[in-house]
């Protein structure tokens, strides 16, 4: 599987604002919790948001250069079979991460993402 330009991670405001001062990202309470750092696709990210962070304002969207996290990127299957991309061996380098932009989700699930998201 060739990858995307860019994966994306959704976290918190209050997760993410420590890293911006430091090299690395260690992810959410969940990634933590996996082993992993999850992340979306840009045809994923809906679904994403719709799922596990409706009713939520306060978040920030990252979007990371597939190419600069190498082989500790991982496809692995997770909803109905999907293949998501998964990050393993460690922090997100801050350098990777190529944009972030501020995202609220309603409580219908419904969000509007940046016209950047490709």
């Amino acid at each position: 599987m060739s990858n995307p330009e860019f994966v994306y991670k959704i976290a918190t405001e209050a997760a993410f604002a420590p890293a911006r001062a430091a090299s690395t990202f260690a992810g959410m309470p969940i990634d933590a919790a996996d082993g992993y750092m999850h992340f979306s696709t840009a045809g994923q990210l809906a679904e994403t948001l719709r799922l596990h962070f409706a009713g939520q304002s306060g978040l920030v969207l990252l979007a990371v250069r597939s190419r600069d996290l190498g082989t500790d990127l991982v496809w692995e299957p997770s909803r109905g079979g999907a293949l998501f991309p998964h990050l393993y061996g460690g922090p997100l380098s801050t350098a990777a991460i190529a944009w972030e932009a501020p995202l609220s989700v309603a409580a219908d699930g419904s969000c509007t993402l940046p016209e950047a998201v490709r």
